[in-house]
């Protein structure tokens, strides 16, 4: 594959709109075909020349989107695509030993918390569930030689809890530890962990960065090329869980205009927190962005240009009245995910069932492109 000379001061914007530049040698196409196929002649001397073996390890299309995503991330070992954001997250942990101690945040993506409470204990690993954002209690939480993994989620899903990347790296590496963030909420738009002192980055690829929910895809950054890297390689090529060429394609698409959306995005949900947090049948808004929200501070040291496209809110009149709430609206949509283009709102409560530490009278907004105002009305007449 061929490219362009691009000049050395193109910008993360510039270069994620041409998919890094790549022109299709053959016919100069600006958008690069999508390679299906498995499997590739072998040299005369039985080498592979092209760099390609076989479809389960490795796709050339695939590595067209992680090349962006490796540049966004500014990621020195590169990046992987997963066939799932839990795929992903999961071979991170599947790259540990049996016996291993992790720390993992107390509020995190149900499914991976759920996950890690009652799968991966099961061939050996050892959990403990804390409050990641509170610096003295995940301190407390390590154990010295034993602790091999700190896993954060920030901004937390769905109470957009804000953990200080930089400190959880500090405290992790003086444990021995290795730090994994998954950023799915922020992209690397506006933090880049790995630039913090992460090891491992992490985004369910499904949601913000392609963001037209056509896509159930998982992503890895690495920081270095060690062996721990390298045993999540090995992970993803042993278990098959690469990301198909064509979802690769469709994601390397999403990622082109990632910049433009999600300035849209933040700007609406910006304004959306303002103006739900003066609503009278609103009794909290959960936003980053908001002066009074607990992690404000850190949140505005370590997230550039904005504070996401999540927020949530809590209703006035209880668990009832928020159900009615999404059961009534029209333009929001009720569905699960976030980080698309279209306005989605869900109860969570109700979707992650006993056990959650989900307030029963929240309402979870993935905030789209649409107009602000539109948006608001929405809620506003489903609120009364």
């Amino acid at each position: 594959m061929s490219r362009e000379t691009s000049p050395p001061n193109w910008s993360k914007r510039s270069l994620a709109a041409q998919a890094l530049g790549h022109v299709e040698p053959v016919t100069k196409a600006v958008v690069q075909p999508i390679h299906l196929a498995t499997t590739y002649i072998r040299d005369p001397d039985n080498q592979y020349s092209s760099g390609f073996v076989y479809g389960r390890p490795d796709n050339a299309t695939v590595r067209e989107a992680e090349g962006v995503l490796a540049m966004l991330e500014e990621a020195e070992a590169g990046a992987l695509l997963f066939g799932s954001g839990m795929a992903a997250a999961t071979a991170v942990f599947a790259a540990l030993d049996p016996g291993d101690h992790v720390v993992a945040p107390t509020v995190m993506y149900w499914a991976l918390r759920r996950w890690l409470a009652e799968e991966a204990t099961r061939w050996g690993l050892r959990v403990d569930f804390v409050a990641t954002d509170d610096l003295a209690a995940l301190r407390s939480a390590m154990r010295p030689g034993e602790t091999k993994l700190v896993w954060l989620e920030t901004p937390s899903n769905p109470l957009w809890t804000v953990t200080d990347i930089a400190a959880a790296a500090e405290i992790a590496h003086a444990a021995g530890a290795r730090l994994a963030v998954d950023s799915t909420v922020a992209s690397p738009v506006v933090t880049r962990p790995l630039a913090l002192g992460a090891d491992v980055v992490m985004h369910a690829a499904t949601k913000v960065l392609n963001g037209h929910s056509d896509v159930i895809a998982g992503a890895l950054a690495g920081a270095r090329a060690d062996a721990f890297w390298a045993r999540i390689q090995r992970v993803r090529a042993s278990q098959g869980a690469i990301l198909g060429p064509f979802e690769a394609y469709l994601l390397l698409r999403g990622m082109r205009t990632l910049h433009l959306r999600i300035a849209a995005q933040m700007a609406g949900a910006a304004t959306l927190a303002g103006r739900l947090s003066e609503h009278p049948e609103v009794a909290a808004v959960l936003y980053p962005g908001l002066p009074g929200h607990p992690g404000h501070a850190v949140a505005a040291r370590q997230m550039e240009g904005g504070f996401g496209t999540m927020l949530s809110i809590r209703v006035k009149s209880g668990e009832a009245a928020a159900i009615a709430v999404a059961a009534r609206v029209a333009l929001w949509k009720r569905a699960t995910s976030l980080g698309g283009v279209e306005s989605l709102i869900e109860h969570r409560a109700s979707v992650e069932g006993p056990g959650t530490p989900c307030p029963p009278d929240l309402l979870r907004l993935s905030v789209g492109i649409e107009d602000p105002d539109d948006l608001f009305a929405d809620l506003d007449r489903a609120l009364l």
